[in-house]
């Protein structure tokens, strides 16, 4: 089966090495432009790219989907299906239309829950037990489309984003291969969502950031791990902000709510609900991240400090 691959971070590259291994005729890949990243802007190409040209597979770059020449290129590449695995465009009718077997999509949630770019984060942000990978069919709405397979994970209780992330896509790449073996059998199931179960699953940004310990517990250590490593949960000690990459929640925590307790070499500090987090991975202003034991070897705590 001849296929085009569209996607563009890490989180879709196993995705595509499942694909070729898998025995799949790769035509052509699909990502988006390559970046300039860190302090010197240096162009750099996406995890797909990279992988896709130690495979020497065809790698097409467009800014945008509906650009001239984009249908032509794809079309060269003569698809049975285009599968595609968090690209970061929207793929417009003309393209949706293009294989005989459709677009699939690989989708980071267990929809019609967490519809959007940011699913694995929002799900560690909101508290959620469980998450998995749907596959779908794609139509022009946003993760709308008619579901074929989920496959579900829970999420532990200190699992961050960014792990949650990497073992979903392996978890994604399995039912990418199982959703291609029902089509290649022509015995695909069609399910369709049910909008009112949805939710919005927005991309993440700074303004998220900010702690506010008068909040429960539980409710600041899920946004400490949902955050990580990317914005990142912060508060203000002494004016100064501080990163806090890791925790684990506490069940009970004196003082007033952002209060600091040292307990050894821990880092405690109190929620408005009694409860409080153990901040177990910092990152002082201007400093590499360091375990609260090495902060706490460098930043001696005075009785009653708070986090703001």
């Amino acid at each position: 089966m001849k296929v085009v691959f569209m996607g563009t971070p890490e989180f879709a590259v196993p995705c595509l090495e499942a694909l070729v291994e898998g025995g799949y005729d790769v035509t052509g890949v699909v990502t988006q432009p390559d970046k300039p990243q860190g302090r010197k802007m240096k162009l750099t190409p996406p995890p797909v790219k990279v992988r896709a040209l130690e495979y020497s597979i065809p790698v097409f770059q467009p800014q945008k989907m509906k650009e001239s020449g984009v249908l032509e290129q794809l079309s060269a590449w003569e698809p049975e299906v285009i599968i595609v695995v968090a690209y970061g465009k929207i793929l417009p009718k003309e393209i949706l239309e293009l294989p005989q077997f459709g677009c699939i999509n690989i989708h980071a949630s267990l929809l019609p829950k967490y519809r959007g770019a940011g699913p694995i984060q929002w799900s560690v942000l909101n508290g959620e037990k469980e998450t998995g990978v749907t596959s779908m069919y794609m139509e022009q709405g946003l993760d709308t489309g008619d579901m074929i397979l989920k496959a579900s994970t829970p999420i532990g209780e200190n699992e961050t984003a960014s792990e949650l992330q990497m073992r979903l896509s392996h978890l994604g790449a399995q039912v990418l291969l199982d959703t291609l073996k029902l089509v290649e059998q022509g015995n695909v199931p069609r399910q369709k969502q049910d909008d009112a179960l949805s939710c919005y699953a927005p991309m993440l940004d700074k303004s998220l950031s900010p702690l506010d310990f008068t909040k429960p517990g539980k409710a600041i250590h899920h946004q400490i791990c949902g955050l990580a490593d990317w914005p990142c949960a912060t508060a203000k000690l002494e004016g100064s902000t501080l990163k806090i990459l890791r925790s684990e929640w506490v069940e009970q925590v004196p003082g007033q709510p952002g209060e600091i307790t040292v307990q050894g070499k821990k880092l405690l500090v109190a929620c408005g609900d009694g409860s409080g987090v153990h901040l177990s991975l910092v990152q002082p202003q201007g400093k590499k991240p360091m375990t609260d034991a090495a902060f706490l070897n460098g930043h001696p705590i005075a009785p009653g400090t708070k986090l703001e």
